[in-house]
């Protein structure tokens, strides 16, 4: 009788130790589970206003638009800077061009910053990729898998087809190509990217980590070409009319006028090609729309799609034919800084409507910060998208305007004789079909643009502003900075701006604390400020009551 129960109880004691390894384990992986996938699609040099539910006539985006109707979208979400490298690590880092010290495409190696992203998840638990176009400070080594591609093809062609793919590439000059282009699909950088980042997905979804991918597609950005059926899916003589012309840049001002004389002379009458410039823009629109349904099916069909959010968003805009002008280069008009951003997936409202925030992709990191319960670097500051993207009540004037970054600093260059496009910049070059439009005359000096609502106001450091109301002039043509109608408006944006640019400056490095003394350094955890702004007077009045 006793060894029975001296048995039972080593029977019992065998099944709770067993059955505690066991829920410890699936405790583990239930925790593991409560963080959903990530996938970060970023495309390059797209257009916001360019799908319909923008009110864009072409159906360019058919599927990011059932996305942005079944999620969260924005209409009012700007890039830090309309650059490629400075907008990429804004947004990888969380701060502003100003703090990263990454102003110009040249400055790739100085970003400066606590955390990135990419640590950030991989900390926490989540398997890493970057598949498609860096163009950031990141390394191979800092990712579990790492596939590059560029916007001349990818980096390591495994098949003549793509050998001879990357060659047609190559002879565009970085500039269109006005006949199909004479390779299928399948061969395009959204489809060898999609097809990667699939591979990838397949070979770690069964794992108990979630994982976090960043696939970063080159196109719509020059060269601009579409093979078919994308090349005559939108023919030029369908085509919208552009919102201005080059008639209104003298308007605009002297730089204009010169990124214009550039283009011309790297690429000649260039302005003859502007129509089938815009038709192949759009057909690759809808190349990459394609793909992103496929990538997204692809997780439908895995199960992997209940627990990924998806995110898409550009890092800056394009002229396509507007002021007469293509690629990017000067100012921060729109269509430059205002980018598209659709987060999508569980947890994330459904809004058929966009949202009122204004927003900048130095939020996306802060806010899959707050996603993963993790507090914020020292140094970020963006601000967190996640109350917004959950429906839940959010600070509303926090969103009321959002500023963006432009030019490298020093004065502007007013001509081609202090600086030569040939000799010194090195933009164009004589005998080549070539001109990069960031260059001397369109990135020097120091711009900051604010929008707020309908209204728009550009300053640069000599003390030269624009004001717009985006609603009457979208185009922003018609400066009403010296219109005293609308003193009180302009005023009104001049300190919002203030304010804005005195949160842009770097906190970092925080104050070094002593054998004596430490300053306390205080924030928000999802750095929202507006409802700290009246706490000292709130205070105040405490006291004299």
């Amino acid at each position: 009788m006793r060894l029975n129960n001296t048995l039972t109880i080593v029977s019992l004691l065998f099944f709770i130790v067993i059955g505690s390894k066991v829920k410890a384990q699936h405790a583990e992986l239930s925790n593991t589970s409560l963080h959903p996938n990530i996938v970060l699609i970023i495309v390059d040099q797209f257009r916001a206003d360019a799908s319909k539910r923008e009110g864009f006539e072409l159906n360019t985006t058919p599927f990011l638009d059932s996305l942005a109707v079944n999620g969260t979208w924005f209409n009012r979400a700007y890039c830090a800077m309309p650059a490629c490298v400075p907008s990429r690590t804004s947004m990888l880092t969380g701060r502003f061009p100003s703090a990263t010290r990454v102003s110009s495409n040249m400055n790739l190696k100085d970003a400066y910053f606590t955390k990135n992203l990419f640590e950030i998840v991989k900390a926490n638990g989540y398997q890493t990729a970057l598949v498609g176009k860096n163009h950031t400070f990141l390394e191979p080594k800092d990712v579990d898998y790492w596939k590059d591609f560029n916007h001349l093809g990818s980096a390591e062609p495994q098949t003549q087809e793509e050998k001879d793919f990357n060659q047609f590439l190559h002879s565009t000059h970085f500039y269109m190509s006005e006949k199909p282009t004479p390779f299928s699909v399948h061969l395009q950088m959204p489809a060898q990217i999609v097809k990667s980042a699939e591979h990838w997905v397949d070979q770690v979804a069964g794992k108990a980590s979630p994982f976090f991918m960043m696939v970063s597609i080159p196109e719509p950005h020059n060269p601009y070409q579409a093979p078919e059926p994308y090349y005559s899916l939108f023919p030029p003589e369908s085509l919208p009319p552009v919102t201005t012309g080059k008639e209104v840049l003298p308007k605009k001002g002297n730089t204009w006028m010169l990124e214009k004389q550039l283009l011309e002379m790297g690429y000649g009458d260039y302005e003859k090609m502007i129509p089938r410039i815009r038709s192949n823009y759009y057909g690759m629109m809808r190349l990459i729309d394609d793909q992103i349904k496929e990538l997204v099916h692809h997780f439908k069909a895995k199960g992997l799609a209940d627990n990924t959010i998806f995110l898409f968003v550009s890092d800056h805009g394009d002229y396509v034919g507007e002021y007469g002008l293509i690629k990017k280069g000067v100012g921060v008009p729109e269509c430059l800084t205002r980018i598209p951003m659709i987060w999508y997936g569980p947890q994330i409202s459904k809004n058929k409507l966009p949202s009122d925030a204004h927003v900048s992709n130095i939020d996306i990191m802060p806010t899959i910060c707050d996603l993963l319960g993790v507090e914020l670097p020292d140094g970020v500051q963006g601000r967190s998208l996640w109350p917004l993207l959950q429906g839940k009540d959010y600070p509303k004037e926090e969103f009321a305007s959002m500023v963006a970054q432009q030019g490298y600093g020093g004065l502007h260059f007013v001509d081609f004789k202090e600086y030569d496009p040939y000799e010194d910049d090195g933009t164009v070059t004589k005998g080549a079909i070539e001109c990069d439009e960031l260059n001397t005359w369109t990135q020097s000096g120091r711009m900051r643009m604010l929008r707020k609502g309908d209204w728009k106001l550009v300053y640069d450091m000599q003390g030269h502003g624009e004001l717009y109301n985006l609603v009457n002039d979208p185009a922003e043509v018609n400066d009403l900075y010296e219109d005293k109608n609308y003193s009180i408006i302009k005023t009104g944006l001049l300190e919002d701006l203030l304010a804005w640019e005195l949160r842009a400056q770097d906190p970092l490095p925080l104050p070094h604390p002593n054998k004596v003394r430490k300053y306390g350094f205080k924030t928000d955890k999802r750095n929202y400020w507006a409802p700290h702004k009246n706490e000292a007077k709130e205070h105040l009045e405490k006291i004299k009551k």
